[in-house]
């Protein structure tokens, strides 16, 4: 594997941790909003993220490299609303998004064939991540400031 490519990938090992750290965070502002349903959801997103954190070490890993951890930036993720806290979850996923698409454009440019079923799977991964945020925020916009919209909402995310 060639070294470019090794080391976006350990890094990306580190993002989807600190990932798993800000939805994590985001679970304990819903939850101290008193929206439990958004909480679990977020603690689900949190743990998703650590098997995406895994699915790559182990890529590297079969593949005789070594994972290395390091600090594990989290930036002060604060929600005073429930739509603030899916806001920063959709730019986050975004930002994830463009570290997945760089590492497919580096392994294409260094014609590293064995790493593309995974980074396929993540852009399909992504896709799927940014879309499921966005219909979350639109019902949020949708209901506004009405409690009983966001109880419905909170509960319906709560059944993940």
């Amino acid at each position: 594997m060639h070294e470019k490519l090794q080391t976006l990938l350990n890094n990306q090992v580190i993002n989807e941790h600190g990932a798993a750290l800000i939805y994590t965070q985001l679970a304990y502002e819903m939850d101290n909003l008193s929206f439990p349903g958004m909480a679990a959801w977020f603690h689900a997103q949190a743990a998703e993220e650590r098997e995406h954190a895994a699915k790559i070490a182990q890529h590297l890993l079969a593949r005789g490299y070594r994972v290395e951890l390091a600090d594990i930036p989290v930036a002060g993720t604060k929600a005073a609303t429930p739509l603030d806290a899916f806001e920063a979850a959709l730019a986050h996923e975004q930002k994830v998004s463009n570290q997945i698409r760089e590492i497919a454009r580096t392994a294409d440019e260094v014609g590293d064939l064995d790493s593309r079923s995974l980074v396929n799977w993540f852009l399909d991964e992504q896709i799927e991540e940014e879309d499921s945020v966005s219909e979350i925020i639109d019902q949020i916009k949708l209901v506004g400031s009405d409690g009983s919209g966001l109880l419905r909402i909170d509960a319906s995310l709560g059944q993940r």
